[in-house]
């Protein structure tokens, strides 16, 4: 697969799938006829692995380490359960958040008369000059 074929199978951009051969995640080879980056079918699975980790926080650093320790023969569950378990307050106040600007978004479609002020004047005050 090309750079921009993964990209699409993947669900990401191909600056994304590019960043992350940078940084050594993904591995392709040269085609030697027109030098393309070409990625073979387990690549798939390894971004959508990526991706993944990424949204549940971990660096790419961490997910490099597990990688490897996976091409090891290594199990890289302990690994990934400590930091799972390091992610996990953070998720319950990001989950928090969103609990909150899902209840101010609930508030806003009501028909209130002070909610739709308050967000206008909010509104107004960071727009004046």
């Amino acid at each position: 697969m090309k750079v921009s074929e993964l990209a699409q199978a993947g669900g990401v951009t191909a600056e994304t799938v590019r960043y992350y051969t940078r940084k050594g995640l993904l591995r392709p080879r040269r085609d030697p006829h027109n030098g393309y980056q070409l990625y073979e079918e387990g690549a798939l699975g390894r971004l959508r692995f990526i991706y993944c980790f990424r949204t549940l926080g971990f660096s790419l650093s961490e997910i490099k380490d597990i990688l490897s320790q996976a091409e090891q023969g290594s199990s890289p569950c302990p690994k990934a359960r400590d930091i799972l378990a390091g992610q996990l307050p953070r998720v319950y106040l990001h989950i928090q958040a969103l609990q909150a600007l899902a209840e101010w978004v609930d508030q806003a479609l009501k028909p209130s008369v002070s909610c739709l002020a308050s967000v206008h004047v909010t509104i107004s005050d960071e727009h004046r000059q």
